[in-house]
């Protein structure tokens, strides 16, 4: 294979992957705790967009609350960048593994 065929590939290859980022950041993940009575939104890019929280959990205490809020946090972030990990390893040529930082 030639040089400016593999750099051709490299930027097509380089251009799917900023589309495809783009459009995880847009996406948006929910997660729960506490059995529903909590549940955050984040979105692709690790950004917490929403969270909800039931107001009969106000009553508990105080350091439950954070743990279950923290937990819902965590786990849609976490769902974001497994997506985005999935997605983006499908632009990856077979046996050149995963793309750095993802």
């Amino acid at each position: 294979m030639n040089m400016m065929k593999m750099m051709k590939q490299a930027q097509e290859l380089q251009a799917k992957a900023a589309k495809l980022q783009a459009d995880l950041a847009s996406r948006h993940y929910e997660a729960e705790a506490a059995g529903g009575q909590i549940k955050a939104v984040a979105t692709g890019e690790g950004h917490l967009v929403s969270l909800k929280i039931d107001p009969a959990l106000l009553k508990d205490d105080a350091e439950m609350l954070e743990d279950f809020i923290v937990t819902a946090v965590r786990e849609a972030i976490d769902k974001g960048k497994a997506d985005a990990a999935k997605e983006l390893g499908k632009l990856m040529p077979a046996g050149l593994g995963g793309l750095p930082g993802f």
